[in-house]
């Protein structure tokens, strides 16, 4: 028995079962599901942090990357394994929107109240793990660090980073669309989310944790750099590469071209 559906059979998946579900959900459950991702990534960044805090190799080393990439895609199999409702991932609608299978309208509702609800989320969790005595010395150190770089990275850079991010977001998300049993959702998230921590890119709703847990624990930020340096480009860079990028191809190949293989 084949264990994975072809790329064609996950379009039908994600446009007919993924979209619909997303946009014709209640909005309170949206919003509940909503601020569960947020803290679902958050705890994928907390772990991030606690793995590169004490590495040797500090957080530019290799080894320190690599620790934390390795334990932050744990954030994203909650999100999938719950059923949450994740900004970046859900940029895959526009597949649903090509198929009219959703109006731009549902899907941009869904967007606005999902990413609002990731940052409550994102947000609350930072602020409580702030204040649980789990941040020592070495912690708060690497927290600020994070913070104060994100919000001087310039902005053209940031976009970038952000594009390249999403494309490998919304490919785990599609990679275990197409698999059909836990073990293979699992592996299907953990390598295209450990490779864009490694390789440094930028993610909006992990942001939406990391910048304020260094804002909280005294980074050298303000809440206006917070969103304007970093969150609001990242989440222009999120959907330029989850909903137009991925989504034009799989269109455009699985879709407008005819079902392939």
């Amino acid at each position: 028995m084949n264990n994975f559906l072809t790329p064609a059979e996950i379009v039908e998946v994600i446009s007919k079962g993924f979209g619909k579900n997303r946009t014709t959900m209640p909005i309170l459950k949206m919003v509940i599901l909503g601020i569960c991702a947020g803290m679902f990534i958050g705890f994928g960044s907390y772990g991030f942090t606690v793995a590169t805090a004490n590495a040797g190799a500090g957080f530019e080393g290799t080894l320190g990357r690599f620790m934390g990439a390795a334990v932050f895609p744990v954030g994203l199999m909650f999100v999938v394994m719950f059923g949450a409702e994740l900004f970046t991932g859900n940029n895959l609608l526009t597949i649903s929107c090509g198929k009219k299978d959703i109006g731009w309208g549902e899907m941009l509702r869904n967007w606005g109240i999902v990413w609002v609800a990731n940052f409550i989320g994102s947000v609350a969790l930072a602020w409580l793990m702030s204040q649980s005595g789990l941040y020592g010395e070495a912690m708060v150190t690497k927290a600020m660090a994070i913070a104060e770089a994100k919000v001087a990275i310039p902005l053209v850079e940031v976009i970038i980073r952000a594009t390249f991010c999403n494309i490998f977001v919304v490919l785990a998300v599609w990679m275990q669309a197409g698999a059909k049993d836990v073990a293979g959702k699992i592996l299907a998230i953990w390598f295209p989310i450990m490779l864009f921590v490694l390789s440094g890119y930028e993610h909006s709703v992990a942001n939406m944790f990391f910048i304020p847990m260094g804002y909280f624990v005294g980074a050298d930020i303000t809440w206006a750099q917070i969103m304007i340096n970093n969150i609001i480009p990242v989440t222009i860079g999120n959907v330029i590469g989850g909903a137009v990028l991925v989504p034009a191809v799989a269109y455009y190949s699985y879709c407008k071209c005819g079902p392939k293989a």
